[in-house]
């Protein structure tokens, strides 16, 4: 009944609004593109499995395609007879799947519209699907219970700002979630939030960002490492509308606490790339686009880097002497500051980070990390520049809190093993 009462809210919503999709697929690329994959057309990359049983992990965005990046190469490596497939939902996290994993196991996720569902489970025939994060879709996850195959979430998380929603909606939620194979939790605080929707077979398993590791040199990295010679450099990572100005605005109070000095802006959405070159032109800084980067150019002191690539942010990182983590200054719940903490960086962040509050807790009670509002961020920043010794212990710091968190993807591997073992 519940799924009945979804699927005509879902078809009745779809009616109301198919104007406003109608036009925003006519006018907009990242609309259009991957549509009738989501729509339930299967292609041939779907049905090409070499003979082996299919594991789908689902990754939404980026963030979440980072999540799993050592989980899929661990997969891999301990279940050989088995092809790990990938799907994500938006354009940007597709992109970064196909470099990380090769666009022959990475497709679109469908839309949850029964046929749609239908369609990907037919053709992916998973033996078991895996859910990064807290992607629950009802049709999907009906649809894999009706045939069988055991659903597992990994690094689970309800947030802050999630949690009043799902509250509201439990009674409908637990039939649908009481199904789920296994549910690995990032904290004990998630945890509890999960057994409330009514997930069964629920446990603490911790973050599997902590074991993402940058392994490969991106060619950002090897360019800006030359050409910023004697320079020091802050990245500003993930930044979001609103955010840049304010970094604009700081740069010539920073400038003038290091005057060699530059800095790259990464702003998190690609769509808003042209926006924030108009902004650095209207500021009046020198500036340049990573896309219009040669090698062999030289990085000047006071340039602006404007990163305009997708994939390529993580490794950058290892070239700042401070960073700073986007979507925390304006309430957009944060980014992930561990990126930056594995090389031993310095991290400033916004006092808006609820998407990583156990991360970011765990750094604070290490003091590896700085919460600075608006007001404050260029005196922070200014701060870390001056002192090298404090700098240099608070990126220490965030390493070792880095490293001591690590363990949750062998977690993981060894449940997916064992839940297979039981459905074999």
């Amino acid at each position: 009944m519940i799924l009945i009462l979804y699927n005509l809210a879902l078809l009745l919503g779809l009616v109301v609004t198919a104007p406003w999709w109608l036009w925003r697929i006519a006018t907009t690329q990242k609309y259009r593109e991957g549509l009738l994959e989501r729509m339930g057309l299967v292609t041939a990359k779907e049905l090409e499995t070499g003979g082996r049983l299919v594991i789908w992990i689902h990754a939404v965005s980026v963030g979440e395609v980072l999540a799993v990046s050592r989980l899929v190469a661990e997969l891999d490596a301990a279940l050989p007879s088995y092809r790990v497939a990938i799907s994500t939902t938006t354009r940007t996290g597709q992109a970064l799947a196909r470099e990380r994993f090769g666009s022959e196991r990475v497709f679109y996720s469908p839309l949850d519209l029964p046929w749609a569902v239908r369609a990907k489970l037919k053709a992916v025939k998973p033996r078991m699907l895996v859910l990064a994060e807290t992607e629950f879709w009802p049709n999907l996850l009906h649809g894999c219970f009706r045939r069988g195959i055991p659903v597992v979430v990994v690094n689970a998380r309800i947030s802050d700002r999630s949690w009043p929603r799902y509250g509201r909606l439990q009674s409908l939620w637990r039939p649908i979630l009481s199904r789920l194979a296994r549910v690995l939790a990032q904290t004990e605080l998630d945890a509890e939030r999960l057994r409330a929707l009514g997930c069964g077979h629920v446990t603490v398993s911790g973050n599997l960002k902590f074991d993402v590791r940058v392994s490969a040199e991106t060619e950002a990295t090897r360019i800006l490492s030359e050409a910023a010679q004697g320079l020091r450099l802050i990245v500003a990572g993930s930044t979001l509308e609103g955010e840049e100005a304010i970094l604009l605005e700081a740069w010539p109070n920073l400038f003038g606490a290091e005057t060699k000095l530059a800095m790259v802006i990464a702003p998190r959405h690609p769509e808003r790339f042209d926006a924030v070159a108009a902004l650095l032109t209207k500021s009046g800084v020198a500036w340049r686009r990573r896309s219009e980067f040669r090698k062999d150019e030289v990085l000047r002191p006071g340039e602006i880097v404007l990163l305009d690539s997708i994939g390529e942010l993580a490794s950058l990182y290892s070239l700042a002497t401070v960073a700073f983590i986007g979507g925390s200054l304006v309430a957009a719940g944060g980014h992930n500051p561990l990126e930056p903490a594995q090389f031993g960086v310095p991290v400033v962040m916004g006092p808006h980070y609820a998407n990583f509050r156990a991360i970011v807790e765990a750094m604070r009670v290490a003091s590896a990390i700085h919460i600075s509002t608006k007001a404050e961020i260029a005196s922070a920043i200014a701060g870390l520049l001056r002192d090298h010794e404090v700098a240099t212990a608070m990126g220490e710091r965030g390493r070792t809190v880095f490293e001591q968190q690590a363990g949750a993807t062998k977690r993981t591997v060894d449940t997916i093993r064992q839940v297979l073992e039981i459905r074999a």
